[in-house]
């Protein structure tokens, strides 16, 4: 029996459309940057995307990213429930085919 509780259509629809709005607020500060999106869901989050920059961009501009997905993922939580955590990492960061966050330092 699957420990998270069934996402039904409505939620999974508002779920998509939440998780394609943050990417696309992602690619609209970061045009280059490479979102991915985890299938594995833990405890009770509904999603977890990752972000990563191209390589050479500022602390500071990831900072401000990230700071922005934060806020606005906050802002979705709030309004709808939805539990949809975003990290943005360094493009070295970045494993192909794999499923899991990058160790943070």
């Amino acid at each position: 029996m699957s420990e998270h509780p069934p996402i039904f259509p409505d939620r999974t629809i508002l779920l998509k459309r939440y998780v394609t709005e943050l990417i696309l607020l992602a690619k609209g500060t970061c045009p280059d940057a490479i979102a991915e999106v985890l299938s594995t869901r833990y405890e009770d989050e509904d999603a977890h995307i990752l972000v990563y920059p191209p390589e050479g961009t500022s602390d500071t501009d990831m900072d401000r990213l990230g700071d922005a997905l934060i806020e606005r993922s906050v802002e979705i939580m709030l309004d709808t429930g939805l539990l949809i955590l975003i990290g943005v990492y360094e493009a070295a960061q970045r494993r192909q085919g794999t499923e899991e966050p990058p160790a943070t330092p």
